[in-house]
């Protein structure tokens, strides 16, 4: 079985969608009850991972190899390192929580919805795993199929126009990493991640490709001013979807850029990491202010995400800053160290905090049936135990020291202030303007007196809905609290990830 651990964990969820299909035409009740049993079972395979994998060691382990497509030499390659085991168990993790969420909400086909959940799980889990150039393509763009799904058919009024949207913006985006790709084989004459990334290119090559792998991946994360299909997408989806969206495939954007320009092309990199870092102070600070005069809960929350995956990659490109200094010395090495994991670390915070957000917000649009805030108003008042949530996970997104949301932020903004301390000023900037957008939202929904008379009849959260706010609430507190054992999960995989950064291919 260990062997085979990772095929097991792609394959399961995907072979396992087929019989939750067949059942729902016939048992709508038993395709539910059987998705949260293939969805189980992938989170329990998926925690074999932790004693099978050698954090101490890092680097790509459990390795699995097939000759795929004899005639171009391509695998089917896959490995994991520490960094991939993190967003594997997130993924897992999640997806019970969305399919339990979606239990009685879903009442239109919940076989198909949930079959395309775990077919969305299994590809997500393939993009962690590849190390083949052109797997990882394959599974990359696989995934717009269950999502497009997902979006198009229980999605809101809008939901053609936002499919159409999220699709264009992410498929024309990869189809640059695709030429890039093509490129590489044809220098290298295989697809294998490895190789790829040990290729020597000259900086005009790298130039080329870098920008090439930067218009697939800053759409995924999505950056400025790649980022407007991701308001629309999150509006119109129906709430596991916006879960998933936000929890793990924006992750894939950050992952890309891990496994591909920075390795691939750290000369060109490293040029234009200043770039990257304006763009990404720009999602943190005026982002911001776009959040803070929104009216739907989803869109301030989906905008809220765009501003926080700002911090993924300003951790990851400060870096270069750090490792390329004139005066880098031991300290400057360390301290890039912990903007590359105060970045990893942000990655998997934003998976919990921006879930149980749209949880959350998708617990009262099931009452109230709209996302406008000015609709709402002392929901806490009828809603002690939901309200109790909201406000926990808030704070979290806005980044309150003991919760998730400050961990990676912080490693980030001290990090940046090696590198420059304006750079810092600006990062540091997101816990003013976070806090003001979440908690104006949080004062409009829940405080204050109950004005609404549909407000007034909402009921609080059952057991299913008390389950999934709660696990989502215990890893938020879990990863502020004791961050350790994360952090030493990625440390030795960040390290190696850093001293390939720090190697001219020149």
């Amino acid at each position: 079985m260990f062997n085979h651990l990772l095929s097991l964990l792609i394959w399961l969820p995907i072979v396992g969608a087929v019989p939750v299909l067949l059942a729902g035409f016939a048992r709508p009740n038993l395709a539910r009850w059987l998705s949260l049993l293939v969805a189980i079972a992938a989170f329990v395979v998926s925690l074999f991972l932790l004693p099978q994998y050698n954090a101490d060691a890092g680097g790509l382990q459990l390795t699995e190899s097939h000759l795929w497509i004899a005639s171009l030499g391509v695998h089917y390659g896959l490995a994991v390192d520490g960094i991939s085991v993190a967003l594997i168990l997130l993924t897992t993790f999640v997806t019970i929580l969305v399919i339990v969420g979606a239990w009685e909400v879903i009442q239109d086909k919940p076989h198909q919805y949930m079959a395309a959940m775990l077919v969305l799980e299994g590809l997500m889990i393939g993009v962690f795993c590849a190390t083949d150039a052109l797997l990882f393509y394959v599974f990359f763009e696989a995934m717009l199929i269950p999502m497009f799904i997902l979006i198009g058919i229980w999605g809101g009024p809008r939901r053609v126009y936002a499919t159409l949207k999220f699709f264009i913006y992410t498929f024309l985006g990869s189809i640059f990493m695709l030429i890039g790709l093509i490129y590489l084989y044809g220098k290298a004459h295989t697809f294998d991640l490895h190789t790829l990334q040990q290729l020597h290119l000259s900086f005009q090559e790298q130039t080329w490709l870098f920008f090439a792998f930067l218009l697939a991946f800053a759409v995924k994360v999505p950056m400025v001013p790649v980022h407007t299909w991701l308001p629309d997408a999150h509006v119109e989806a129906p709430t596991g979807g916006s879960v998933v969206l936000a929890a793990v495939m924006l992750k894939i954007g950050g992952y890309g850029f891990l496994r591909f320009s920075l390795p691939i092309t750290p000369d060109a990199a490293s040029a234009y990491a200043w770039l990257v870092i304006l763009l990404s102070l720009i999602a943190v600070v005026y982002i911001g202010y776009v959040a803070l005069v929104q009216e739907d809960m989803k869109k301030l929350v989906a905008y809220s995400s765009v501003a926080h995956m700002g911090f993924v990659t300003l951790g990851v490109f400060v870096t270069f800053l750090l490792v390329h200094s004139t005066a880098s010395d031991a300290t400057s090495v360390d301290m890039a160290k912990l903007g590359m994991q105060g970045a990893m670390v942000q990655m998997i915070s934003h998976g919990f905090v921006s879930g149980a957000m749209f949880s959350c917000i998708g617990v009262m649009y099931d009452r109230l049936h709209t996302r406008q805030i000015k609709d709402y108003g002392g929901v806490i008042n009828v809603m002690p135990w939901f309200g109790f949530f909201y406000v926990l996970f808030a704070m979290a997104n806005c980044g309150l020291p003991g919760t998730s949301g400050f961990v990676g932020e912080f490693m980030v903004i001290l990090s940046s202030f090696s590198a420059n301390p304006w750079i810092a000023l600006f990062a540091a900037f997101t816990l003013i303007i976070g806090a003001a957008y979440t908690l104006w939202m949080v004062k409009r929904v829940l405080w204050g007196e109950v004005s609404n008379p549909h407000v007034a009849e909402m009921k609080d959260i059952d057991g299913r809905e008390t389950f999934v706010l709660a696990a989502f609430a215990l890893c938020v507190l879990a990863l502020g609290i004791w961050p350790q054992p994360l952090i030493h999960l990625m440390d030795a995989s960040v390290s190696q990830v850093v001293q390939q950064l720090a190697v001219s291919k020149i």
